[in-house]
């Protein structure tokens, strides 16, 4: 999908809601773990819960991977199910030399179709390059995360002035790509930051993780993120899946994807109406 693409969608639904598939099995509702195929079973309701409500679907590929083949095959059918009209995110975090990160590529924007692909940019450009180059794919790279950890590094000032790491990182690969394939990680957490944040990058897309469960708050995040295209796309996982951990699982998804694309939509600048 490319970024014409992605806008026409935040403006037709007035909503920048992605739903993250972070399926855990041990919290699926217990008649759905007597199923053999139950990973996949409780993806595909919450996919037809959550489909009007939302442009983007992100796959966090450890839940999946920690299956084993199973886990890879319940990746590949959820994939499959998502419409083409959704943005789809392989939420991997890969990132290593070139050769490898290849092979990364292969495996994410060939053999799974994804839209795109979560990196960590410590390695350097010929880490990323090689994802840079498929044509109407998207590198989203890890900028400022939400987690206690992004302090150790992330915040770090550089020598004796007061830029701090993470905004060199995001300044330096902004010139790797363009708006049109490159996006960024900025946590809800840190939502104040993003206006400082998009100094650097006015036009790229950022994925915003961190509203709901982790306590971000999404009023924060539209203000100082948001630019005349939207440029968001708000991720919310467990707040989403886990609404109900009984049969009523998939009403309670529906309604909590509502609530937050309802609170999206009275967010959205009026030029994008």
């Amino acid at each position: 999908m490319n970024r014409k693409e992605l806008i026409a969608q935040i403006q037709a639904k007035k909503t920048f809601l992605c739903v993250g598939l972070d399926t855990d099995f041990i919290k699926l509702p217990y008649h759905l773990q007597k199923q053999p195929d139950a990973v996949f079973e409780f993806n595909k309701a919450i996919i037809d819960a959550t489909l009007n409500h939302c442009v983007s679907y992100k796959i966090n590929t450890a839940f999946y991977e920690s299956m084993g083949l199973k886990g890879w095959e319940a990746m590949e059918r959820t994939l499959d199910y998502i419409p083409k009209s959704h943005f789809t995110i392989a939420d991997a975090k890969r990132g290593d030399i070139g050769n490898t990160s290849s092979h990364y590529a292969k495996t994410f924007f060939e053999i799974f179709p994804f839209d795109a692909i979560t990196v960590a940019p410590y390695m350097g450009e010929d880490s990323i390059r090689p994802f840079l180059e498929y044509e109407n794919k998207w590198t989203i790279v890890l900028g400022l995360t939400s987690n206690k950890g992004a302090s150790d590094f992330q915040r770090l000032s550089i020598g004796n002035s007061q830029e701090r790491l993470y905004t060199q990182v995001i300044d330096t690969v902004s010139a790797w790509g363009t708006p049109d394939n490159l996006m960024f990680v900025v946590g809800a957490t840190q939502a104040r930051d993003l206006r400082s944040i998009r100094d650097i990058i006015p036009d790229n897309f950022l994925l915003v993780p961190g509203i709901g469960t982790q306590g971000g708050c999404l009023e924060e995040v539209c203000k100082y993120g948001a630019n005349e295209d939207g440029g968001i796309l708000v991720n919310v996982s467990r707040a989403i899946l886990y609404a109900k951990s009984d049969e009523n699982f998939k009403a309670a998804a529906a309604e909590v994807a509502t609530k937050y694309s309802n609170e999206m939509a009275s967010f959205f600048k009026e030029e994008m109406a």
